[in-house]
């Protein structure tokens, strides 16, 4: 084999390759998405929320796990941690009585920040579906129109993408996209599904509109309560109208319920009244066949 010829100066002139000085300019003036996003909860989380908490580490690459925070009313601690931990968002998973789960997004530390009260909860190890796609892979994240149509939604739709969507050429997620988070508005809330992407096999050229979507998990609903100017609280720019708390739901149960026995009650007292009032006359035969001594 003959020797390899030697570049002359005349080619490496012409070479257009740019020089290391002229990359690290373009590279320090190139946009890098560095968001990181905490996820933590309270001490006292159930088992089925620790597990849809999980199910959300597990798609979000991008995040950063904590320990469970003991307070319930001091939530700016939540900045200090995501602020050691080089966090810019947050998910602040919060347990109420052992029964109901609030959901704390945030971009901390200047905000805005939204509360959620989360409900139809079914985490993936609940439903067992046949879906399955790839840990860590990119996903591709779709909104409903009405996302569009009214502020408040915009601001969720901006929060969302900014927390779900996984930064390109993050060290922990794959160069991949074969899921979908799908995010809808129906009857005031935002409705979270997760579908995997499949293409047939037999195909050697992937076709998009071959392609058909199966669902993964997990499914929950976002009632959203309030929306914060800052992290964790600061002035009021939306409030739900419609939303009414869990305890009030569990007090009108009860009331219903009283109420049902109280009618109970009530009934049977006037039906005793009723027989007091209205005696049945004495029957003339009553002693017919009674023995005499």
């Amino acid at each position: 084999m003959g020797k390899k010829r030697k570049q002359t100066d005349t080619e490496e002139r012409n070479d257009p390759q740019p020089s290391q000085k002229e990359q690290a300019v373009g590279d320090a003036h190139a946009f890098k998405n560095k968001e990181k996003v905490l996820i933590l909860s309270t001490r006292g989380i159930t088992f089925r929320y620790r597990h849809l908490m999980n199910d959300m580490i597990d798609l979000i690459p991008h995040c950063k796990k904590d320990s469970k925070l003991d307070t319930k009313n001091d939530r700016n601690v939540v900045n200090e941690v995501a602020d050691m931990k080089g966090c810019t968002s947050a998910l602040f998973y919060e347990v109420r009585k052992k029964m109901d789960l609030y959901l704390w997004m945030a971009k901390t530390p200047n905000g805005p920040s939204v509360k959620f009260l989360v409900e139809n909860i079914h985490t993936m190890a609940e439903l067992k579906l046949s879906g399955n796609h790839l840990k860590g892979s990119r996903p591709v994240l779709t909104f409903h129109k009405a996302f569009d149509e009214q502020p408040h939604l915009q601001l969720l739709k901006e929060l969302l993408i900014q927390i779900y969507a996984t930064p390109k050429r993050h060290h922990k997620c794959k160069p991949f996209c074969d899921h979908v988070l799908a995010f809808s508005v129906a009857d005031g809330r935002v409705w979270f599904r997760n579908y995997q992407v499949v293409v047939p096999l037999d195909k050697k050229k992937v076709n998009p509109d071959s392609a058909s979507l199966v669902e993964v998990g997990p499914r929950f609903c976002l009632n959203p309560i309030k929306i914060f100017e800052g992290s964790f609280g600061g002035r009021t720019l939306y409030e739900n109208a419609n939303y009414v708390s869990p305890n009030a739901v569990r007090a009108a149960a009860k009331r219903a319920s009283a109420q049902k026995y109280s009618d109970t009650v009530r009934q049977r007292t006037a039906r005793k009244e009723h027989i007091a009032s209205h005696p049945m006359p004495r029957n003339e035969l009553e002693d017919l066949f009674v023995k005499k001594d």
